[in-house]
């Protein structure tokens, strides 16, 4: 728009006039507006997207330092050191770090030896002459009993459930006790009874008492397995965007096919099928989408 005054070149009056647009120029203006408010709308569903990503890693994060910090394991007079040392090796593999002995057998070299990389858990391991004493100190809300000797609806106490289920119902917000046995007894039926829970591993019933490392590693993946996420750089999942413009690629590249259209519709729908049931991460997205560009421009230069 032109405004009087804007050119001082002479005294005749300039009138305000609008430019006209050709059809062509009109075309190309509104679908560059167009592209503008795909790319905006697109940018601002990733950017949300990110958000959620974001609230639910910071969420995981919390989970998994609550479970390091609230989940007690509690080994109850236990009778040789190096089995306290398979015990702290194996918490160390799982993340977990309080681990408490009930009137233990003195600790010797060899407890901090089988620990290898757990040995700094034996060092910090907390002891008490008994399990009241621990109890109170700690101020335990929930308390879950290992056994390897189940019970029938005769002993209520000793109706088990199975690490699995233990994985899926604990809360890691209360403080909680996970307790194992002597080597020889394992629990007595009052450290049972005292207990909120008892949890047992289905084994052969010709040898059902495990090894205490063997056992505790077993509860500990069922516990741990819902709280940690693989430390791989880019293993996240894609977004339904990634997704989306994935598909786009490849229908692009069908269409270019010289095939009969129910089979380009039937390859369409089968690639929309695999995007959708598989796990594909954000990286791989990101290449395969790489590719069906490059794929698409070749044939196009054709």
């Amino acid at each position: 728009m032109i405004k009087i005054g804007d050119a001082a070149v002479s005294e005749e009056k300039v009138v305000e006039t609008t430019a006209m647009a050709s059809p062509e120029e009109k075309k190309e203006s509104e679908s560059e507006k167009k592209s503008t408010s795909t790319k905006e709308a697109a940018s601002t569903k990733q950017a949300r997207g990110t958000g959620r990503v974001k609230l639910i890693r910071e969420k995981e994060d919390e989970e998994v330092s609550l479970f390091k910090e609230n989940i007690y394991i509690v080994f109850v007079e236990c009778e040789t050191p190096g089995n306290v040392g398979f015990l702290a090796r194996t918490m160390a593999n799982f993340g977990l770090k309080n681990l408490v002995l009930i009137n233990p057998t003195k600790l010797t070299n060899e407890a901090y030896y089988q620990a290898t990389h757990g040995k700094y858990i034996v060092e910090n391991a907390k002891i008490y002459p008994t399990l009241d004493e621990f109890y109170q100190s700690q101020r335990i809300d929930f308390k879950v009993a290992s056994t390897g000797t189940v019970g029938g609806s005769y002993n209520l106490a000793r109706i088990p459930i199975k690490p699995e289920e233990l994985g899926k119902s604990i809360n890691v917000e209360n403080k909680i006790a996970i307790l194992f046995g002597r080597e020889g007894d394992g629990l007595s039926n009052k450290e049972i009874g005292d207990c909120d829970i008892c949890v047992s591993i289905p084994t052969d019933p010709t040898y059902p008492i495990m090894n205490i490392s063997h056992a505790a590693a077993i509860i500990f993946y069922e516990l741990c397995k819902n709280k940690h996420e693989f430390g791989v750089e880019g293993l996240s999942e894609s977004s339904p965007l990634e997704k989306e413009y994935l598909q786009k690629d490849m229908d692009s590249l069908i269409d270019s096919l010289d095939i009969p259209e129910h089979k380009k519709k039937n390859g369409k729908k089968t690639f929309n099928n695999i995007i959708s049931r598989a796990f594909i991460t954000g990286r791989e997205a990101h290449t395969m989408k790489g590719i069906l560009r490059r794929l698409n421009n070749k044939l196009g230069e054709q």
